[in-house]
């Protein structure tokens, strides 16, 4: 293993008082404490140092970075390590293992003293310790986020939290990947106590005295070194209802909870370390397989993303967003209002119709109060977050907004409308943005007297749930604005990629090609079942027949036609679709489309649930061409191919800066399985040559299924498209 580094040491040893040992975690070159290789080497040095010390009273182990205890393993050595072999994995997961597993051994009691984000290896790290103080503060989390890499905990952690919390609970942890408050922590039984930050490490040295005076920790090692006492009813009852609602979560697309479950489940008859060695086993069935290099491409894109300014300028920093406007109190202006309003971002909103104003309020603050939990608004967080959300009825009151976003009805002339109105009433150094999903920034622009400060921030419905915010460069954006708008959209959690203007921008651009497609197959004659069901065994959240009917087939009509505009020859316009809109049928909001709909309440939310609907076969009757008789895998390429071509013209137009960012889009946008990677990441797994050979058999169908020049560059060259230069 890799010697610590002596210039720049992770893991430092002090002695707060002679007899208690500290180590702190800082990396003085990262934001966050990351267990790369060498941090675990200088882990073994320290634990060498201290293993044979009798005359110390315990050891605290804690960070000395704010809001961070460690973020857990290095996962780009993971990836490094490539096509290693099972025995290696194994290797790998036994190393990090053992190294922590040595502090249950050690010859005092060992203390996490935890402030800050606990998760991954760094939550193995702190499960081994023999007791957790946890900071009672927001920032604090513990979790074991690695099945959503595709993986569970390898260095112990499927053996040891079990063992600690009762097997119940570690499996929500473990099979879930969410991560818990400190204070859910503590009455779980995983920390001793949540405690104030600033009292957390004299708690800390008062629990290793404690725990020393009584040697109620070494009764503790002993008895989570044996197997979990459990009867074999109560474990066959939990195998069964966690098996069942494992199968509904992940629709068997994901095998890594499953497997965390049924390894729990068979080493929690045995003991700890016979469970260690199994752990390392099952771990090596799982690493490198490709839902797990998939789901780690996907963490990479996030990654990225989190550091992306938006330009690249590395110099240039964005002026801070303090106050938003808001133009329209519609469904999407009080959705963006409730995300500012829930991060405490003061937010004013302007309408024209009082009734819309008051009723988008109320929204923005249902939205903002939103808890997973309950399902619906917190009383306590409306009362909080009320004083943060303005209503005017004069757009002078922008006047000390940073930035004002329009998020009007889809119409050129209401926007440009809007814009003479409220840009002369705004600060010279404030930024004016349009919600559009559709019109051209550079249009939009045309009729605004400071360009550079003018862009597009697209966020998605419902905005509360969606992560993508699509930012637009127009023609004469500035640098600055496109900084400030990533800033901001960041600043309110979300994912923001930048675009260039055109068309669709991205994720419409590439969506309509896949919607537009799956009524082509509808009208050849493939039943609604069978198209949604390949799409959905894809690994989509919903078929394009349903997602028709949920965003509007109205709206869809409308953004379909400006595609049909731009590319006649690739988009194709549905007199279906057409008739349905005039005849009313617009989906969910119309109670029907291509189904029928009943609303069902349930807290803030709607649950429309489409049924077959009986009059649907008479509308369509008139446009059925002569029926095709077509396979699950001729309908996913049918519908996911023109999809891929698009996106290669997406990127031989440069329309963005690394190609990365289609599959962040997707994954973000339209929900794109991310056990898939991303479109372009699946596109690379299939490689070049081959989506060549699957469009032949599709060329009779035009344009849509023609290679691209870059698509057939890359099958000469058996290039990538992840290997594609960055602007």
């Amino acid at each position: 293993m890799p010697s610590p580094t002596s210039s720049s040491p992770v893991v430092s040893l002090s002695f707060p008082e002679p007899d208690v040992a500290l180590l702190t975690l800082d990396d003085p070159t990262k934001g966050a404490n990351i267990l790369s290789q060498n941090v675990l080497a200088e882990f073994a040095a320290h634990f060498d140092a201290l293993q044979s010390r009798t005359d110390l009273t315990g050891l605290i182990v804690r960070s000395a970075k704010p809001g961070i205890f460690v973020a857990g393993a290095d996962i780009r050595e993971f990836a490094a390590a490539g096509e290693i072999t099972r025995e290696q994995t194994i290797g790998i997961a036994t190393h990090g293992r053992e190294l922590f597993r040595r502090l249950s051994r050690m010859p005092f009691p060992v203390v996490a003293a935890i402030d800050g984000i606990c998760v991954g290896g760094g939550a193995e790290l702190a499960v081994w310790c023999d007791r957790r103080l946890m900071a009672d503060s927001p920032k604090t989390q513990f979790g074991f986020p690695e099945v959503k890499l595709g993986l569970f905990p390898g260095w112990g952690g499927t053996v040891r939290a079990p063992r600690l919390v009762g097997l119940s609970n570690a499996l929500e942890l473990i099979t879930g990947g969410e991560s818990i408050s400190a204070k859910q922590a503590a009455a779980m039984g995983l920390a001793t106590d949540a405690v104030a930050s600033d009292k957390l490490l004299s708690a800390a040295m008062d629990l290793v005295r404690t725990e020393k005076q009584t040697g109620d920790y070494l009764h503790d090692r002993e008895r989570w070194a044996g197997p979990i006492v459990q009867s074999e009813t109560e474990l066959a009852f939990l195998g069964a209802t966690a098996a069942g609602y494992i199968q509904q979560q992940t629709k068997g697309q994901y095998p890594a909870p499953l497997a965390a479950l049924n390894l729990m489940l068979e080493t929690s008859l045995v003991d700890a370390d016979a469970a260690c060695t199994q752990e390392a086993e099952s771990f090596a069935e799982l690493f490198n397989t490709p839902i797990s290099k998939a789901l780690i491409n996907v963490f990479f894109l996030t990654d990225r993303n989190k550091k992306d300014t938006g330009t690249t300028d590395r110099k240039l920093t964005p002026r801070p967003t303090t106050s938003v406007g808001i133009v329209g109190a519609g469904i999407m202006g009080s959705g963006i209002a409730g995300a500012c309003a829930k991060r405490e971002l003061p937010v004013t909103i302007h309408d024209t119709r009082p009734a819309a104003l008051a009723d988008g309020v109320r929204r923005a603050l249902e939205e903002a109060s939103y808890e997973k939990a309950t399902k619906g608004p917190s009383t306590e967080k409306i009362l909080k977050l009320a004083p943060l959300v303005r209503s005017v009825d004069d757009a002078a009151e922008f006047a000390r907004c940073d930035l004002v976003i329009e998020a009007v009805v889809e119409n050129e002339q209401v926007k440009r409308a809007v814009y003479a109105q409220v840009e002369p009433k705004l600060a010279d150094t404030a930024i004016l943005a349009s919600n559009t999903s559709a019109i051209s920034i550079g249009k939009l622009a045309e009729s605004v007297k400071r360009p550079d400060r003018f862009c597009g921030i697209h966020f998605f419905n419902p905005v509360r749930k969606m992560l993508l915010v699509e930012v637009i460069r127009g023609p004469k954006t500035s640098d600055e604005t496109i900084a400030a708008a990533v800033a901001f959209a960041k600043s309110v959690g979300k994912s923001p990629i930048v675009v260039e203007d055109g068309p669709g921008f991205l994720v419409n651009r590439l969506l309509f090609p896949y919607m537009n497609e799956a009524l082509e197959l509808l009208t050849a004659g493939v039943p609604i079942k069978v198209i949604d069901g390949a799409a959905k065994s894809f690994g989509m959240p919903m078929g394009p027949i349903t997602l028709y009917d949920v965003v509007g087939l109205d709206t869809a009509l409308f953004a379909g036609g400006v595609m049909v505009e731009a590319f006649p020859n690739r988009f194709l316009k549905s007199a279906l679709l057409e008739t349905m809109v005039q005849a009313g049928r617009l989906g969910q909001k119309s109670r029907s489309g291509f189904f029928a709909y009943k609303e069902k309440s349930g807290g803030a939310d709607r649950d429309m649930r489409g049924e077959p609907d009986p009059t649907f076969d008479a509308v369509l009757k008139p446009f059925l061409r002569e029926p095709q008789k077509l396979d699950g895998e001729t309908i996913v390429q049918r519908l996911f191919l023109p999809m891929l071509l698009e996106a290669t013209r997406v990127l031989e137009e440069k329309k963005l800066r690394d190609p990365r960012d289609v599959d962040l889009g997707l994954i973000f946008g339209i929900g794109f399985p991310p056990f898939k990677g991303g479109l372009l990441f699946w596109a690379d797994t299939l490689g070049a040559k081959k989506i060549v050979e699957m469009l032949k058999p599709f060329a009779a169908l035009g344009e849509r299924y023609a290679p691209t020049p870059l698509l057939l560059e890359l099958a000469r060259t058996n290039g990538k498209f992840y290997d594609l230069k960055s602007k």
